[in-house]
């Protein structure tokens, strides 16, 4: 039963989101800012929240700052922005997982949905089929041909994402499937034979294709990509398999000011289409996006129950 103190105290609490809504949206930010991301400094999600974040402190002259909170496959990052006070002054940057470990772990501290409000998808970049060259393919067709006459023979290196096994299913693939981290190691497996393929994000592939190190069959962009204009798309080596993205955007704690979050969309969506940002993006193989809060919103619903069913026909679900 509510007591009089508790039924003030909560009026109390609720006069406080309406003050941060009306005179606190109309002079945000007015002191710093913190954006947390989920995983190790260094990386590309750390890299560009670092960049939206000095970009967002000289516009603002407010001090903009990341946080990495990496622990339990960054589920604890993502708890620990959903349990802040929904002022803005607590960001999250967000990858592929946010949207995936909903459906495939059980004890998720956070629902995506209901926990967050969408601020913009920043940026995506395509992912790439590589494989060893010792492998001796020079094809998706070529691949498949290689696979389907050796069952079980053949792995694959899964750094996290699971568009290898939308691509096992899809193609009826007897294949071992070998998680990994992160993408780092899962291209060393793969350019040493450990594995023999693997799908990663462009930034991390493209240097090692270069180099002659990893041999790339396909891309999973509609387009083929400047960076590997001789690679065709998965439609273009015929597999009709659908688009696919390592995606990095901003969300922020549910109930936080509409004009707050109109205005982070705004200034980002401004940052990512300035000439020296999209050249740095370039760089990371990403391409910038900045869609408006309900885009980005739809999207995220959509991902989850996309790669949901993936989880659950691959038995990749751990309780």
């Amino acid at each position: 039963m509510l007591t009089r103190r508790s039924v003030v105290h909560q009026l109390l609490s609720l006069a406080a989101l309406s003050g941060v809504s009306a005179a606190g949206a109309e002079t945000y930010p007015a002191r710093r800012v913190k954006i947390i991301t989920t995983v190790a400094p260094g990386g590309t999600v750390d890299v560009l929240a670092r960049l939206i974040a000095q970009k967002l402190s000289e516009t603002w002259g407010q001090n903009f700052y990341v946080e990495n909170i990496p622990g339990g496959g960054g589920k604890m990052g993502a708890a620990a922005a959903a349990r802040s006070t929904p002022d803005g002054y607590t960001i999250l940057f967000v990858f592929n997982s946010f949207i995936t470990d909903i459906s495939r772990y059980s004890d998720v501290p956070y629902d995506p949905i209901k926990d967050f409000a969408p601020v913009t998808l920043v940026a995506t970049s395509p992912y790439v089929l590589v494989v060893s060259p010792s492998l001796g393919v020079h094809s998706v067709q070529e691949l498949l041909a290689l696979v389907r006459a050796n069952p079980g023979k053949y792995s694959y290196a899964a750094p996290g994402n699971l568009v290898d096994e939308m691509f096992r299913l899809s193609n009826g693939l007897d294949i071992v499937r070998v998680p990994f981290n992160s993408a780092p190691p899962a291209i060393a497996s793969t350019i040493g034979g450990f594995t023999q393929m693997a799908f990663t994000s462009i930034g991390t592939a493209v240097p090692n294709i270069n180099a002659g190190k990893l041999q790339a069959l396909a891309v999973t962009s509609r387009k083929r990509l400047a960076a590997l204009p001789d690679v065709p798309t998965l439609a273009e080596a015929g597999l009709p398999e659908p688009e696919a993205s390592f995606m990095q955007g901003v969300v922020v704690p549910a109930a936080t000011p509409k004009q707050i979050v109109k205005r982070l969309q705004s200034e980002i969506a401004r940052i990512v289409a300035l000439p020296d940002v999209v050249e740095k993006l370039t760089a990371l193989g990403l391409v910038p996006v900045a869609d408006t809060p309900e885009e980005f919103g739809a999207y995220i619903r959509s991902e989850i129950g996309r790669w949901g069913d993936i989880i659950r026909r691959s038995n990749l679900k751990v309780e």
